[in-house]
């Protein structure tokens, strides 16, 4: 049976209508995969990209018996594919061929609970002067839901943990005995890697995907791999391969060697001078101190004497030389831990994730500038060992210019470090009063964040949530429950946020999302491209504050019938020579700069609403 049947009998079984971009994808995705091609598809919100690279993905299983894997980059889309998607396409394609493919979920070693450390020392730290403290009451109830669970997956335990707390029961991959394990057999980790292992479609995350990356085998043998929400792969890959060695650390380290029976004074004494090397040292280093290179080197030596067989030990003393390589890696230090991340990921993306297998990447915004070439480039796939490679936008059912408004304040004085202006505060609040709530607040610092929540709540008389006040996955559903509160969090509301309807007819970006001036990363990354010619400044920062607009704007509108205004408090979109690059990459709303057309929108909105909401009542 042809992807597009099967794909049609997935949305009538949800009471969905064809959707002329999802079926171009769909098709694209499997073409791909049959041929064992590298494909980009950008696909606008609207789409429904999931069942678009799902379908294509379970049916080529099934024809092949091949393996798939499919990556994301939050939580809330991974919970939605295993949960409502991916069962969907399953049961459509057993019906089509016959074929009942199995999926399976994997995940890094420290979101599940480790037995061997709930039985070996679960019970330290859990009081204090004799009695249970907060914290303990705490892990006492996460240790024993770990010994009655199933999966020991930390997303089942409901309420959830701070993450001071799941440390106490959970071990990180450098930490786990693996086979040497005297739980090896009830091990949660081993047993969702052994379900990874008999699955036809592996559903996984951009960290476990830049583990791989490092050269540590964490995934099963694929033949093809798609990432979804791919244009934060680089950032999380990264993100993973950044080498940390702090106070924290060496503490973990020195744990390990008392267990082993050989904590070696060494280390203990030279991790000490470390640390005091760091405590004046902030900020990016062009050239590692000698200080610092000294201690590090020692530490190394001192570990190789007693525990070089051990993984862990193998694991820091290869952190060790690739920080003193100084070889493609960024160094900086920040509150006496030490930083190191790689200038460039595409070659280890390349080379241990794509190559060799049918590759898909897709989001809603993969086009920089109008090119798939940067995000082609950043992630490896332009490299000539990778062969051809397509990148196709299939668009967005949405008909973003009758349904939305883009609203930037151009007589607003531009963000400065400390904040938003009282002036752009008071814009805010006049916007939410004109839409009665309803309000995504998205800001670039957390201190922003709280601030505006706090202006707000002193000014209006609608409910105001803030991120950090709760769960995130809490506040959000308060906020799509209530159609009168507002919701102001900070980068993680960017993106992978879905609230269709009435709930979120407002959205606020405080400022372009540039990323922080004294981020080493980025700053290197800058530097290098313009050593070479380039225009390092648009290529790394306007480049990545594309991205994040995009997506932020993206929250609005979730359905053919939604309808709001996003609204910008930074006038440097309109004034900038940049602002015209950042906006084109925007869905296409209809711009304007007149509050009152703004607010004028707003108040209908909210009148619709109440007079719904009257009806109902009637």
């Amino acid at each position: 049976m042809p992807v597009i049947d099967v794909l049609d009998a997935v949305v009538d079984s949800i009471g969905g209508s064809r959707r002329e971009g999802q079926v171009e994808m769909a098709e694209a995705v499997y073409d791909a995969l049959d041929g064992g091609g590298h494909l980009l598809v950008q696909a606008g919100t609207g789409t429904g990209k999931s069942m678009g690279y799902l379908v294509p993905v379970a049916m080529w299983c099934a024809k092949t018996g091949g393996r798939a894997i499919v990556s994301t980059a939050t939580l809330a889309l991974q919970r939605q594919i295993t949960q409502e998607d991916a069962p969907r396409v399953v049961d459509a394609v057993a019906e089509a061929t016959g074929v009942r493919v199995k999926t399976a979920l994997l995940k890094g070693w420290q979101n599940y609970a480790c037995l061997k450390r709930i039985n070996q020392d679960g019970q330290e730290a859990l009081f204090g002067d004799g009695e249970a403290t907060r914290m303990g009451e705490q892990v006492v109830r996460a240790r024993q839901w770990a010994l009655e669970s199933e999966t020991g997956d930390r997303d089942a335990l409901v309420p959830g943990v701070p993450d001071l707390v799941w440390r106490q029961i959970s071990v990180s991959k450098q930490e786990c005995d693996g086979r040497e394990c005297p739980l090896f057999t009830e091990c949660f980790p081993e047993k969702a890697r052994q379900a990874a292992m008999e699955a036809d479609i592996v559903i996984t995350n951009h960290a476990m995907l830049g583990v791989q990356s490092s050269g540590i085998e964490v995934l099963p043998p694929a033949g093809a791999i798609v990432v979804d929400e791919a244009h934060d792969l680089v950032g999380r890959v990264t993100n993973q391969l950044t080498i940390r060695i702090g106070s924290s650390d060496i503490s973990r380290i020195s744990r390990m060697m008392r267990g082993l029976g050989k904590l070696d004074s060494e280390f203990v004494r030279h991790g000490d001078s470390l640390l005091a090397a760091l405590k004046d040292v902030d900020g990016r280093m062009r050239l590692i101190p000698d200080s610092v290179r000294e201690s590090l080197g020692a530490m190394a030596r001192a570990l190789k004497e007693s525990c070089e067989s051990e993984q862990w030990a193998k694991a820091f003393m290869k952190d060790v030389d690739d920080l003193l390589a100084d070889d493609g890696c960024v160094v900086w230090a920040s509150e006496q831990t030490l930083y190191g991340a790689p200038l460039d990921v595409a070659g280890p993306i390349a080379d241990k994730i794509f190559a060799e297998r049918a590759t898909v990447l897709t989001s809603a915004t993969l086009e920089v500038g109008g090119s798939f070439k940067p995000m082609a480039h950043q992630v490896g796939l332009a490299f000539p060992s990778q062969g051809p490679w397509e990148g196709i936008d299939v668009g967005s059912p949405f008909d973003y210019g009758r349904q939305g408004i883009l609203y930037v304040g151009a007589d607003l004085p531009p963000p400065g470090r400390d904040g938003q202006s009282d002036e752009a505060l008071e814009r805010m609040a006049e916007l939410i009063r004109s839409s009665g709530g309803g309000a995504l607040g998205l800001f670039s610092s957390r201190r922003g964040a709280e601030a505006a929540a706090e202006y707000l709540r002193k000014h209006l008389d609608v409910p105001i949530l803030c991120q950090g006040e709760d769960q995130l996955s809490t506040l959000v559903d308060q906020f799509k429950a209530d159609e009168h509160s507002c919701l102001i969090g900070t980068l993680s509301l960017w993106q992978g946020i879905d609230i269709p309807g009435p709930a979120c007819r407002l959205v606020l970006i405080d400022r372009i999302p540039f990323p922080r001036p004294d981020d080493p990363v980025s700053q290197a990354r800058t530097e290098q491209i313009s050593r070479h010619g380039g225009n390092g400044f648009m290529q790394v920062s306007a480049t990545h504050a594309a991205i994040l607009l995009a997506q932020a704007a993206g929250r609005l509108l979730r359905s053919t019938s939604d309808r709001g205004v996003v609204a910008v408090f930074d006038s440097r979109l309109l004034t900038k020579a940049y602002g015209a690059y950042l906006r084109a990459g925007m869905p296409p709303m209809w711009p304007t700069s007149d509050l009152e057309i703004a607010k004028t929108s707003l108040e209908r909105l909210s009148q619709s609403l109440v007079t719904t909401e009257q009806s109902s009542r009637a």
